[in-house]
């Protein structure tokens, strides 16, 4: 590596360590990065583009009798997918024991019921690949936990030991449940460690050096099996000192900068992306100052403010919180979504909603059949986090027609779509899945309400079936990607400008840098809408008609995409 490489890296060490680095410790830390560059050949794509359009799924999503699920999901990607989608997220592929992956035994390991390494590398070849890297705790089933708990040297300090008489009470909790777990060691002794999620997600202890070490071992891994996204998984939590928030600390924020670097130096092009469902001003702050940290983060309020300004059938506090969106440089984007593996988070509407209407929207949606989960706050009481559901069941009543569902799911993702970023899909709303409770009761948890595994054959039939409306969906959602896959005006960094007609119209203008222009429509409301359409005329790419004259009329839930002329 280039002296000035080794130099920012050195720099950020001590910034984190200080002298608990040791020359040791730094000497084989440089070794690994270095080997990792000189074994990595493949290039990455630099920056991106308004064809990347990002699927989020399961590895083990599909099935068929026989076969290891990677394959199979290969061959489903290739025959429906590949078309719409640049890149495929591959949630944790790594053999786990809870959380549906996110509870990692072993991360260098492809889970042996899903495939294996070459099963991945066979992938790549039709897409980009984005993993989990899950840095902020591991198995209770890990070898490293046995290790610890065995004490093994070399791994006393891998996790948290904390005496459950210190004081814990300013934590942020993410969720209802205990923050420490009491374990037996080796010898007898019993150690409080510290597990934010669950008592089968242990902590990692990123204050030793040694922890770092095998940590950065396995961002090199990914970077060589072909990664170009990596995610940080919960990152916000990484780094602990009691008596704080132990959320978005400075040296957190640090390591962020050092996975970067390493990235960078090792892997150019790969796209750093962090996953910290916090409220906004908290969640961009991890941009860092624009060329140090993510490159991308993800846009945890769009998902919850699409839903309120469906629901309450009023744009004005959607388009406002979009027209204050800043990025602080052109070197980061929005990694944009509004489903994913987890629930639609409600910490990222704090700030920007009163507290009475998440309320209110937690508990319409409730009547409606979705599930919640909470968290406990700092004053002893609780708060709902999440709300647990499907988008396109989120999106409408129990009792609406199909026809006025689809419209409704039609114009939440139009509105990702059009949004400044890149955009991800989730497999589920790819389908036009359904709320799955039979899943919830049979495994227990509430996300389980999303997150139902499919017979490929099964899909392959429901997808053909022109009449259904899994079809009718993933043909008017494919047809949607493939417009904005054709048009530079909606490159994630070309100007965007957001307006209302009153409190039913959303209005985006998306500007190219060859002056291009998109001026999109969104009627969110359930009665048709008539408005000034300021001169505006061109051609309306989802009809494909002419628009011309000084009024248009959209239908309920009606989008237009208009390429002036």
């Amino acid at each position: 590596m280039e002296n000035k490489v080794n130099a920012k890296i050195n720099k950020l060490i001590d910034l984190v360590y200080g002298e608990t680095f040791t020359d040791k410790h730094r000497k084989v830390l440089l070794e690994k990065i270095g080997n990792a560059a000189s074994l990595i050949k493949e290039k990455r794509k630099s920056g991106w583009d308004e064809k990347d359009v990002v699927l989020i799924t399961y590895a083990d999503q599909f099935s068929a009798a026989g076969e290891k699920a990677l394959p199979v999901f290969t061959r489903f990607y290739n025959k429906w997918l590949s078309h719409a989608f640049s890149h495929v997220h591959l949630l944790p592929f790594y053999p786990w024991s809870s959380d549906d992956g996110f509870s990692v035994i072993d991360y260098h390991e492809v889970a042996p019921e899903t495939g294996t390494w070459s099963d991945i590398a066979e992938l790549k070849r039709s897409t980009s690949l984005m993993f989990d890297y899950v840095c902020n705790h591991m198995s209770a089933k890990s070898q490293w936990f046995a290790n610890y708990l065995r004490q093994t040297p070399g791994y006393e300090d891998f996790f948290i030991s904390v005496d459950p008489e210190t004081d814990l009470s300013a934590v942020t909790r993410p969720r209802a449940l205990p923050l420490l777990t009491p374990f037996t060691l080796h010898d007898g002794s019993v150690r409080h460690l510290w597990t934010t999620f669950s008592e089968d997600q242990i902590d990692l202890n990123f204050a030793s050096p040694n922890v770092l070490i095998a940590m950065v071992d396995v961002l090199l891994h990914y970077l060589m099996e072909g990664a170009s996204y990596i995610r940080l998984d919960a990152v916000g939590f990484m780094w602990k000192i009691p008596g704080t928030h132990c959320i978005h600390l400075e040296q957190t924020h640090q390591l962020i900068q050092l996975f970067r670097a390493i990235t960078e130096a090792v892997a150019p092009g790969t796209i750093i992306i962090t996953e910290t469902n916090v409220p906004h001003k908290d969640n961009i702050s991890y941009f860092g100052n624009g060329e140090n940290e993510a490159q991308m983060v993800y846009q945890f309020s769009l998902p919850p403010l699409v839903l309120h300004a469906i629901h309450r059938q009023d744009v004005r506090t959607l388009s406002q919180w979009a027209s204050s969106l800043e990025l602080p440089s052109t070197k980061t984007t929005w990694f944009n979504f509004l489903a994913s593996h987890d629930g639609i988070g409600l910490n990222p509407l704090r700030g920007i909603l009163p507290e009475s209407d998440i309320l209110s929207l937690v508990e319409k949606l409730q009547q409606e059949g979705a599930l919640v989960n909470w968290k406990n706050n700092p004053d002893g009481t609780r708060s709902p986090y999440e709300i647990n559901v499907t988008y396109l069941d989120a999106l409408s009543p129990k009792n609406a027609a199909d026809d006025e569902r689809i419209a409704r799911f039609i114009l939440a993702h139009a509105v990702l779509l059009s949004f400044p970023g890149v955009p991800a899909i989730y497999i589920q709303s790819a389908l036009g899945s359904r709320n799955d409770y039979e899943g919830v009761e049979r495994l227990g948890y509430n996300r389980a309400i999303n997150r139902k595994k499919y017979v490929a054959s099964e899909i392959d039939f429901e997808l053909s079936n022109k009449t259904g409306i899994r079809h009718q969906i993933f043909k008017q959602l494919s047809e949607l990607i493939a417009i904005r896959k054709a048009e530079q005006v909606f490159h994630p960094g070309s100007d965007a400008i957001f307006e209302t007609y009153g409190e039913h119209i959303f209005k985006i203008i998306r500007v190219a840098e060859n002056g291009e222009r998109i001026t999109a429509l969104f009627n969110f409301s359930q009665h048709i809408q008539t408005v000034n359409c300021d001169g505006v005329s061109g051609s309306e790419l989802i009809s494909k008609l002419n628009i011309s004259g000084t009024t248009l009329t959209l239908n309920p839930w009606q989008v237009m995409w208009i390429k002036e002329n």
